[in-house]
């Protein structure tokens, strides 16, 4: 058996001295995160039994949404080197293509979800196989391009988008397998399964044989090239997964506000989406998701106590930027793996 195929087949590969060990994760990995995720979505699910401030599921709904975003974002940038200033395009248009599904045709909510995501594959595939030829800063600004032009088309196709109104009118939430979504705790429950799914999946995407692609290609595209991996197939597979998962934080946020805004297909959609980034750190998993509360927390916080967001958030910004030079995340792993190391060479 080759050495592709040995990775493939989820077996460990032994390199020669010298040579790093790519070793994809064993079935065991697999249960655990399973584990993990089941567990997490437990303790989501019992706060509104504990605690009874809606402020509270608010806030969690929100960051299901921008916390989805946020790491499909990282599936780009931190695993596969793709910066995307247009990534926030999805977001609207998981949030309008979900709204006027269900306002124009009355389906049951799972057949819009598919219809919307579907619809959201084939401009992904589209927009990608254009951009993803592109290098660095080129790949950055086409994809903004094509984000102020999905923009300008919801502001100017007022009869089926309202304009820089809006979908107003609400969405019509017919129940599903016993859930009815006009009921806060279960739109709450929905939202949360699907932030825990959707980081499940994106996590074993990120820890698969498909995932260590993604970094070789991230570290050394044309040695991959070399070595007989399709790039371009890989970077267009990887931008229409990062795709489906925004365009999934954009229903879960449609479902919450019930409707569609403009704001959402912005390009400052993408600029957040950097910024969770840059706070959370891209070199951990779980980065965008400590990036999303933070942010939300700040923007929370910050706009009770003064109208000047924009100058606080730059701070931040330079902060992180200047001073850590990482995100928070970052910063937390290199100080433990620092300090063990200390330990291990004191006690040695």
């Amino acid at each position: 058996m080759s050495e592709l195929q040995a990775q493939s087949a989820g077996e460990r590969v032994v390199e020669p001295l010298g040579v790093p060990r790519i070793e994809t994760k064993t079935q065991r990995s697999r249960y655990l995160d399973v584990l993990i995720a089941l567990a997490a979505f437990a303790v989501l699910a019992t706060l509104p039994f504990l605690f009874s401030s809606k402020a509270l599921l608010d806030f969690v709904i929100r960051c299901s949404a921008f916390g989805l975003f946020a790491t499909s974002l990282n599936l780009l940038v931190g695993y596969t080197g793709m910066i995307s200033f247009g990534h926030g395009m999805f977001f609207g248009i998981g949030a309008y293509g979900f709204a006027l599904i269900m306002q124009r045709t009355g389906v049951p909510i799972p057949l819009a979800f598919i219809c919307t995501l579907l619809l959201t594959t084939v401009v992904a595939a589209v927009i990608g196989a254009i951009c993803v030829r592109l290098k660095e800063i080129y790949f950055a600004f086409v994809t903004l391009a094509f984000q102020m032009l999905i923009h300008s088309m919801i502001l100017s196709w007022v009869s089926l988008t309202g304009g820089d109104q809006g979908l107003r009118g609400g969405i019509p939430r017919p129940v599903f397998f016993g859930l009815d979504l006009s009921n806060y705790v279960h739109l709450y429950i929905v939202s949360c399964a699907l932030l825990v799914t959707g980081l499940l999946l994106m996590r074993q995407i990120a820890q698969s044989p498909f995932g260590y692609t993604l970094r070789m290609i991230r570290d050394n595209a044309v040695r991959a090239s070399f070595i007989g991996i399709d790039v371009w197939r890989a970077k267009l597979t990887v931008f229409v997964l990062a795709a489906l998962f925004a365009s999934t934080g954009g229903i879960i946020m449609s479902l919450f506000v019930s409707g569609a805004y403009p704001e959402f297909a912005f390009w400052t959609i993408s600029g957040e989406g950097i910024f969770i980034n840059m706070l959370g750190g891209v070199t951990t998993f779980l980065g965008p998701m400590v990036g999303t509360v933070l942010l939300l927390i700040l923007n929370d916080t910050v706009t009770r106590l003064t109208e000047y967001y924009g100058i606080v958030l730059g701070i931040v910004i330079l902060f992180f930027a200047i001073g850590l030079r990482r995100g928070l995340m970052d910063f937390a792993v290199e100080w433990y793996e620092a300090r063990r190391a200390r330990r291990t060479t004191a006690t040695g």
